[in-house]
């Protein structure tokens, strides 16, 4: 399917919004018959032009965050516990936005990461493994703050009281 510059954008745009699921850059390449990095150009200008369009780890989603109320958790624990502490938090409704860490040198680091189930946590979780890839959070002793995206606050309180009952709140006492 060759097309311009133009309309490939509103092929992306179209293509995103029919989906909740990520679409990775190689797939729409391959759709669209253009190598990855003219899709990543693409995308660049998209976002330029003022489109809500994220990069996950599996690939790009349109923002729809505002749709719902966002909160933030401190959490401390280290990479056995990281699977259990994302569980909790998409097991009770929420969408765990991002990551940030405080970083001396850089300040405020933040990875997106827009999981919303227990199969995104397992895809973010083995894609971990395969590029022997370090959590935001070994920089900083375990401690990092997580967006999450809830229905509304009582989600946040059960995510909020589960999280402490396994330890990975992190409070002042620690």
């Amino acid at each position: 399917m060759h097309m311009n510059s133009e309309k490939r954008r509103e092929y992306i745009m179209n293509a995103l919004k029919q989906t909740d699921r990520p679409i990775s850059a190689s797939k729409l390449a391959k759709e669209l018959s253009v190598s990855r990095q003219i899709i990543v150009g693409d995308v660049a200008l998209l976002r330029a032009s003022g489109e809500k369009v994220l990069a996950t780890p599996r690939g790009y989603v349109i923002d729809l965050s505002v749709a719902s109320d966002q909160y933030t958790v401190a959490c401390v624990h280290d990479f056995d516990d990281m699977e259990k502490e994302l569980n909790i938090m998409v097991d009770n409704g929420a969408t765990v936005v991002n990551v940030t860490v405080e970083h001396p040198l850089y300040g405020q680091l933040t990875g997106p990461l827009h999981l919303s189930n227990r199969y995104d946590v397992e895809q973010f979780i083995k894609k971990c493994g395969e590029n022997d890839a370090s959590p935001l959070s070994t920089l900083t002793g375990g401690i990092h703050l997580h967006v999450l995206s809830c229905p509304n606050a009582e989600c946040f309180e059960r995510i909020k009281a589960q999280l402490e009952q396994a330890g990975l709140l992190y409070t002042q006492k620690q």
